[in-house]
């Protein structure tokens, strides 16, 4: 997988990439994150990529021209799946989705930044807007970070234990079981015993229980879709 990221803060990356599960993707070929700093298109010799909004208002907005470019020059080179905007206003981030994009193999993230990009941007240019959730931020940098990290950890050979990206909260609609480790007893507090039994089916209709508990008591809205109201 390649995932092309446009910004105009590119220094928002710096070491972000080179860290963890990210780091180990690239090490094994098995995706890689080109960021691509939008004033390399700016404009004019004062490296413009934005400006004061028709109609008047506070803020500024990225033009088109400089993304325009940098999305071209990429399309170029290579085909894209998708072209993906980074929207406080997009369909909401999700492991559905998550998985819909592990399965791609070209990938461009567009950070918007200020107030936003040019209309004619997401009328044109992109194919799909993504929110990480019902918030402003500064810019896209960080919505962008997200959804390459949520994509690229399900990629097969990623993880050192490929079915522990299977068992994450919200694959099947339900959160995550609580997880223990060792002592099995640590200032009288206990570790439930089922998960010292040994016993590994009991153990897994526990850890299912588990998570029907704290779906219900958490997120009781993800159970519409899991099935496991009762």
């Amino acid at each position: 997988m390649r995932i092309d990221i446009i910004t105009c803060v590119p220094a928002t990356f710096s070491g972000l990439i080179d860290q963890s599960i990210l780091k180990r993707a690239g090490e094994k070929e098995l995706a890689h994150i080109h960021v691509h700093d939008l004033r390399d298109y700016a404009i004019n010799k004062h490296n413009q990529i934005d400006d004061y909004a028709f109609g008047g208002g506070a803020g500024m907005v990225l033009m088109i021209e400089p993304i325009d470019k940098c999305i071209a020059k990429l399309k170029s080179e290579r085909d894209y799946n998708e072209v993906i905007y980074m929207s406080p206003d997009g369909e909401t981030l999700s492991q559905g989705i998550s998985n819909e994009l592990s399965l791609h193999e070209n990938i461009i993230l567009l950070c918007g930044h200020y107030k936003g990009v040019d209309e004619r941007v997401r009328e044109h240019l992109i194919t799909r807007e993504i929110s990480i959730g019902d918030y402003v931020l500064t810019g896209g940098e960080l919505a962008a970070a997200v959804v390459a990290d949520s994509v690229i950890r399900l990629l097969p050979g990623v993880m050192n234990d490929e079915t522990s990206a299977l068992t994450d909260s919200f694959q099947d609609d339900l959160i995550a079981p609580p997880v223990y480790t060792r002592p099995a007893e640590y200032k009288d507090w206990k570790v439930p015993e089922v998960l010292t039994s040994g016993h590994q089916a009991k153990i897994e209709a526990w850890r299912f229980d588990q998570q029907v508990e704290r779906t219900k008591a958490k997120r009781p809205d993800l159970l519409k879709n899991s099935g496991s109201e009762d």
